[in-house]
This record gives C-alpha cells, structure tokens and sequence, in this order.
C-alpha cells in the first residue's frame, strides 16, 4: 500500500469516525432522557458500531463485508468500549462533567486505538501487500454479511 493509499485510507476512516460519533451521540441523547445515563451510552454504542462496521468495510478499507469480519469486529471495539466507558466514568465521577458532554471528550481520546484494531480485523495482512495466498483467500470467501 502506497503513503499515499495510507494517508486515504486515514482519512476516510475519520470521516466514518465523525459520522460514526455524531449518530452514536445523536443516539445517546435520545435514549438519555429515559434511562441511566451508561444504560443510554451502552445502547448507543453498540447501534453505532453495527453501523460502523459497514461504513468502515465499505468505505474505509474498501473491503467486502463476511460474517466473520461481523463477528469479529466487536472485538476491535472492545478496546474502544474499555477507554471510553473508563473515561466518561472518571469524567463524570471525578472531574464533574457533564454527563451529555462526557462521551463525546471520552469517544476522542480512543480514536487511534480503533482504527489500528479495526484495520487489522478488516484488513487481514494490511501491513503487507497481498500476495498469492491472501489474494486466493480472498477469491475463496463468498458468504457476505
């Protein structure tokens, strides 16, 4: 993959990242007047990653959606889940914010770590360019999501 494929790829991926935040907090806002403020962020984030998962398979890494690219993607949003649920805890509990605001700084701070985690998940060997193997894998992988 050229730099400059990279540098696309960077920036397509923060272009979902920006939609992918917008309909997460749209969400959350929504649903946080008729729950608890982590049951409304849970929620939110779990219907935003479903749509993550095909905007960065479409768009980002321009690959094709399986179920087991399905299955796995959750897994690179682990991570996500981990930094920001520790980080709208300890910006709400510890540092007084607001608890409509909080997701938002705490969504931020876990940007680089999913797109690394995703990348690797959707992009099997993206580091290195495709060779004959990867290239028969993927003529190979037909059931889509």
């Amino acid at each position: 993959m050229t730099r400059r494929e990279q540098l696309g790829q960077v920036f397509r991926f923060a272009l979902v990242g920006g939609v992918n935040t917008g309909t997460f907090f749209g969400i959350y806002l929504l649903l946080h007047p008729w729950m608890p403020y982590f049951a409304a962020y849970s929620l939110a984030f779990v219907l935003a990653m479903v749509g993550s998962f095909f905007m960065n398979t479409y768009f980002t890494y321009r690959t094709r959606p399986t179920w087991k690219k399905f299955l796995l993607f959750p897994l690179t949003n682990v991570t996500n889940y981990v930094i920001q649920s520790a980080g709208l805890y300890a910006l709400v509990t510890w540092a007084g914010m607001d608890t409509r605001i909080a997701p938002l700084v705490a969504a931020i701070v876990a940007i680089p770590f999913t797109f690394l985690l995703s990348r690797k998940i959707l992009v099997p060997g993206a580091r290195r360019a495709a060779g004959p193997e990867e290239r028969q894998g993927q003529a190979r992988t037909s059931s889509t999501v």
